[in-house]
């Protein structure tokens, strides 16, 4: 495989079985060590993005592992055991930072040989972090394997199918011959492009790998599957552990690489939204990601994303999140801010009437939940993206946003004057359009998904005469969070489009009846006030609806019964909806 940089120093390492290893070596001799270990049937030169990133802050050293690249190539497949993999890897380490513990990242195959390296308590000394990518530990996947069968629920007999179908190739490497074959007509090479262009990111840069290297790597599933998933041991580490999972890695399942906390009690786990070559195609992403728990290890700070993928017991559903809501001074707002908070979140409590957010995050901080106050008014784009780039700079990039700030606006089309109908639009349909333009592409950027959560309403698919600007903002907000929807999959980000009924909170004061005088306005502001009364729908019962969605990434969250039964009734029977619209029903 063409290198596309060169490393600042080489030099050959002397194996114990009388190989040699090229091993590579980037950025400051002084500073922390990260030791990268690459997969199959790859070389040392997937790391060159990451190594790039990181070479200013960290001495990166990569180096080809026994049968790939400049390495010398053992013929048995003996040669290739786990034992043997995790002392060159040993070794590496004594050879470029004989005195202090190294950081150890890994990839693929990579990880699978430092797994076992960290869990060998002879060597486990030499190593200060590790950071994993696509390779489990092979006696964890066995043992993992095996709790499936012990505990045979439909969920987890699942994940045992799915894992096994990703692992299909495993038992074609067994054969004799036919594999390389495979390997030296092309066909391999042909199969990972296939696989590659899943991942659009890989698809630019993609593999191209040795057939020499698909040959004689075909030696490391020769030598250890059978024996480790057959009769896994049980190997711990303390360590700091993190794992990130592509969710699109079509080799190993998130759930296999993930569920070890009985053997890694300090572990972190960040799924990524990727393919199974992440080092490749993001490598951006696997450099702050490592760097964030080398630089913990080494004294700093613990960063939100290390956080927020701590695995341990109790804990809860958005713990550590930072989660952005808009018009939480009141109602729905207030009750999923309160909601979000109770459930682990830092809440950014952001409305146009600052008392309202100021007492909305005073009451989340009374409980010992954290919660920040901000004024903005979202239908001033400007002040919307200084509202993101202030969220940003202090505290980092959310993982939810709740676009939720909106306006009632009742009366007949014929009544609308225009001024109205300008602030309607404003408000309900730019205030979401300036939350997703804002936060969207900081989520992007990041490249851990998130949420947008777009309140959206029943009356975005329940046509009423009397909701004729109301519904067409909030219509359009439901268009735009399915488009949306479609177009951040690829990222990870989930978008979602809750739809409320009749909840009971004060938009029924506030919302502007038109082509009435004053008397007959307060006149309709009260009897639609006793009518979300008499329905008795809590904004806190909405609240945990949206978090409901937000956690299963719904597409449309109708919220209410009325909005849940509108909805089928939206995509059965439309004829029957445009009947019922000649009546005066407020469906919010």
């Amino acid at each position: 495989m063409a290198r596309t940089r060169e490393a600042d120093s080489s030099r050959w390492l002397d194996t114990s079985d009388g190989l040699r290893l090229s091993v590579r070596e980037h950025g400051d001799p002084a500073a922390p060590t990260v030791l990268a270990v690459h997969g199959y049937p790859d070389d040392q030169s997937i790391w060159d993005g990451m190594a790039e990133a990181l070479a200013g802050r960290f001495r990166v050293v990569t180096y080809d592992v026994r049968g790939a690249g400049e390495s010398d190539k053992p013929r048995r497949s003996e040669a290739y055991l786990l034992d043997q993999l995790a002392d060159d890897l040993g070794r590496v380490a004594d050879l470029v930072s004989p005195d202090q513990p190294v950081h150890l990242l890994a990839h693929d195959w990579g990880s699978i040989q430092a797994w076992h390296a960290a869990t060998e308590p002879r060597l486990a000394h030499r190593f200060a972090s590790f950071t994993s990518i696509s390779g489990p530990c092979l006696d964890h996947a066995g043992q993992w394997m095996r709790s499936k069968l012990r505990h045979p629920t439909p969920r987890e007999l699942r994940k045992l199918v799915n894992q096994l179908i990703f692992s299909g190739y495993i038992g074609f490497f067994q054969l004799p011959v036919l594999p390389e074959l495979a390997w030296r007509t092309g066909a391999m090479r042909r199969l990972i492009g296939a696989v590659e262009r899943l991942d659009p990111r890989t698809a630019e840069s993609p593999t191209k790998p040795a057939v020499s290297d698909g040959v004689h790597g075909l030696g490391l599933y020769r030598a250890n599957m059978r024996e480790r998933l057959g009769g896994p041991g049980e190997r711990r580490t303390d360590i700091p552990v993190q794992v990130l999972a592509p969710t699109g890695d079509p080799f190993v399942s998130t759930p296999m690489q993930t569920e070890i906390a009985p053997w890694v009690p300090n572990l972190r786990v960040r799924r990524v939204p990727g393919g199974h070559w992440l080092p490749r195609s993001r490598p951006e992403l696997v450099a702050r990601c490592a760097a964030e728990l080398v630089e913990h290890v080494e004294g700093g700070a613990e960063s939100r994303g290390l956080r927020r993928g701590r695995v341990r017991p109790g804990r809860r559903d958005f713990q550590d999140q930072l989660v952005v809501i808009t018009g939480a001074g009141s109602g729905i707002g207030r009750a999923t801010a309160s909601a979000f908070a109770a459930a682990g979140a830092h809440v950014v409590v952001a409305d146009i009437d600052e008392t309202a957010a100021r007492n909305t995050a005073a009451l989340i901080t009374r409980t010992g939940a954290n919660a920040t106050p901000h004024r903005v008014d979202v239908a001033d784009g400007d002040a919307m993206e200084r509202f993101a780039k202030q969220v940003h700079a202090e505290l980092g990039t959310p993982d939810v946003v709740v676009n939720n700030a909106g306006i009632g606006l009742a009366g007949s089309f014929l009544d609308t004057p225009e001024a109205d109908w300008e602030r309607a639009i404003d408000i309900n349909l730019w205030g979401v359009i300036h939350g997703c333009r804002q936060f969207a592409p900081q989520m992007v950027e990041r490249g851990e998904g998130g949420r947008i959560v777009n309140i959206a309403s029943a009356a975005a698919y329940l046509p009423s005469k009397v909701l004729p600007a109301y519904g067409t903002t909030k219509a359009a907000v439901l268009a735009l969070s399915q488009s949306l929807r479609a177009e951040l999959a690829g990222e990870g980000i989930g978008v979602t489009a809750v739809c409320p009924g009749l909840v009971n909170t004060g938009i029924t004061t506030s919302t502007r009846f038109v082509g009435v005088d004053d008397a007959e306005q307060a006149n309709r502001r009260q009897a639609a006030k006793q009518l979300y009364q008499r329905r008795n729908f809590t904004p806190q019962r909405a609240a945990a609806e949206i978090l409901r969605a937000t956690r299963r990434n719904a597409a449309i969250a109708p919220v209410t019964a009325e909005a849940k039964a509108g909805l089928v009734l939206s995509r059965l029977s439309p004829g029957l909806l445009r009947a019922v619209a000649r009546a005066e029903l407020t469906p919010r």
